[in-house]
């Protein structure tokens, strides 16, 4: 082969190259287009799957048209953290930025058919059970919510984890038990104190309005009060 031809077959060669090269370049951004699109896709399927149902909304109706009020759903964590994209499996619920996200401030979980709240660091939370009452007649004037109202967060990391330890243990105060932790019931009251440093502070009654066919619960919840975010001096 002369240098001239071999200069054209491999000049040839190399534009082959390129085209191919470009190709698969404009291939793989076409693929990474879809897995977004195809992420958008989940993502809004999962926000489908996790919101109370419309019957649920119409039967509450009176009660949502509040400020402050909302409902909310609980996967069973057991069955769920594995087969959602969202972090924990939606077994997770904050008040305060309406998400089911593990990583959105969450001051309620469920699993194994317990609510617990109190998850990182040093931040805690009390649960209380009202029982068969009506969430209407809830407010921080009640006898049981009185000590929520009233409880001031620590602002030194030894108290705050002795509060931990003490709301894991559980303590009673005129005959009511404050706890990190409770059994759910369908059909009973609860009210919650969850304190979040750096994050949130919040007080809110909720009631476990039934539970669906997959294990998850749907809570009817109003905020009580908003507290002033807590910062805690770290020792």
């Amino acid at each position: 082969m002369t240098n001239r031809l071999m200069f054209v077959a491999i000049r040839a060669l190399g534009l082959a190259l390129l085209v191919s090269i470009n190709g698969l370049a404009q291939d793989r951004s076409g693929i990474g287009k879809e897995i977004e699109a195809l992420r958008e896709q989940l993502k809004q399927k999962e926000n489908e799957f996790l919101a109370p149902s419309a019957e649920d909304r119409a039967r509450f109706a009176e009660l949502l048209r509040q400020p402050d009020t909302g409902l909310a759903r609980l996967m069973p964590r057991e069955l769920y953290r594995e087969k959602l994209s969202v972090r924990e499996g939606g077994a997770y619920y904050s008040f305060t930025r309406l998400s089911n996200s593990y990583d959105s401030d969450p001051q309620i979980g469920f699993e194994q058919g317990t609510l617990h709240t109190g998850f990182a660091g040093a931040n805690f939370g009390f649960l209380v059970e009202l029982g068969d009452i009506p969430i209407e007649e809830v407010d921080i004037d009640h006898p049981a919510v009185r000590y929520l109202a009233a409880f001031a967060a620590p602002t030194i990391e030894p108290d705050a984890r002795e509060q931990q330890r003490k709301t894991g243990n559980g303590f009673t105060i005129a005959d009511r038990t404050y706890r990190s932790s409770k059994t759910a019931s369908v059909g009973s009251t609860y009210v919650l104190r969850s304190v979040s440093y750096d994050s949130s502070d919040v007080l809110v009654a909720f009631c476990v309005v039934r539970q669906d066919t997959d294990g998850s619960l749907i809570l009817l919840w109003k905020k009580l009060k908003q507290f002033p975010i807590p910062h805690l001096a770290r020792q």
